[in-house]
């Protein structure tokens, strides 16, 4: 969305602990046009459009010193990461995913929301465009809009006096990106800790202590239903089975594809080894390998998840929307288990509200 020139404001400071890049001024970047990416690597959302940012990087930006490019095109990038849950602070478990999505341009880590609440940013993913006098000029939240994001930057760039051929836009990389894509609505992401989630069980969350939750005799679509031990912390509910009985979740929902966010069990200091196989079912079976999402393993009849770090775990990736259920269990003390978020086809642009 462009701002009309009512509307615009000279771009904040974006602060925090610098990765990939020594710490950049705002005043500094004054005559190069600025992209500001918000991010989180645990949102499904972020990452289905963080190949778009990865391309315009290197379209547009030259590499130069103190990640300003010298020349070229001249697009800054700056990916601003807002953490969701507690352990997106931690600037190991950043960097692994930076590496892991092959991201080159310069990212903030905005552990405290200052960067955010300054742009008054309300979403993950979320984009804005500074022009070359240092203001804010076009914005986006959530995913989509592509198309119109890079015609932005163009055009940004062209008032700030490149001269250079530019490129043909990119095409649409995702299904649900192509003109005309249709997919239908999904159940909404869904928190597993009392601070945000909700419980299908009668007795819903019994808070920050063990409990031994009851099977419930119906599941409606876009509630969890806890059975067996589980703790409930504000953020997240840790599995406690206890002697050889599982810690169970149930979950009817609506969509193609599910991901799971998962930490494993030494994420607080636990004596357990840091790592908890998942065993996942689909409808009262294992899944199958199309209905299989990127991280899911065949180990020996059952389709299961290995939870070694604290991320988004890809479970399902079925073929067509629909209403389904979804089954988890282990038996591993300690594992941590953060949100459920939903896709509706390949690529469906969704918004991830913040906090």
């Amino acid at each position: 969305m462009w701002l009309d020139a009512r509307e615009r404001i000279h771009a904040p400071e974006i602060e925090g602990e610098w990765l990939n890049s020594p710490s950049l001024k705002t005043r500094e970047l004054r005559g190069r046009v600025v992209l500001v990416d918000f991010w989180d690597y645990t949102c499904v959302n972020c990452l289905r459009t963080l190949p778009y940012v990865r391309e315009w990087h290197r379209r547009y930006a030259a590499s130069g010193s103190a990640g300003i490019p010298p020349a070229e095109h001249g697009l800054v990038v700056v990916g601003v990461h807002a953490p969701e849950f507690h352990f997106a602070r931690d600037r190991g478990n950043v960097e692994r995913a930076v590496r892991s999505e092959g991201l080159e341009y310069p990212i903030v880590l905005d552990n405290d929301y200052r960067t955010w609440q300054a742009f008054a940013n309300r979403c993950w993913p979320a984009r804005y465009l500074i022009d070359a006098q240092g203001y804010i000029r076009y914005l986006h939240l959530g995913e989509g809009q592509y198309g119109e994001t890079e015609g932005a930057i163009q055009r940004l760039l062209r008032e700030s006096g490149v001269t250079t051929p530019l490129p043909a836009l990119i095409e649409p990389l995702g299904a649900s990106d192509q003109p005309g894509a249709h997919c239908v609505s999904v159940t909404p992401e869904l928190y597993l800790g009392y601070g945000r989630g909700r419980l299908g069980n009668d007795s819903g969350y019994i808070d920050n202590q063990v409990a031994d939750y009851t099977p419930a005799s119906g599941r409606a679509v876009g509630l969890v239903y806890l059975e067996g031990p589980w703790f409930a912390g504000r953020e997240q509910i840790v599995a406690c089975p206890l002697l050889g009985r599982e810690s169970r979740l149930r979950l009817r929902y609506t969509a193609a594809e599910v991901n799971f966010v998962m930490a494993p069990p030494d994420s607080d200091g636990l004596p357990v080894e840091g790592r908890a196989t998942v065993v996942v079912r689909q409808d009262g079976r294992p899944l199958t390998v199309e209905e299989s999402g990127a991280d899911i393993m065949l180990d020996g009849d059952e389709t299961v998840v290995d939870v070694t770090e604290p991320r988004m775990y890809r479970l399902v990736r079925n073929r067509q929307a629909g209403t389904r259920e979804l089954e988890i269990w282990t038996r591993k003390p300690g594992l941590e288990a953060y949100a459920f978020t939903f896709v509706a086809c390949a690529d469906h642009p969704t918004l991830e509200a913040g906090s």
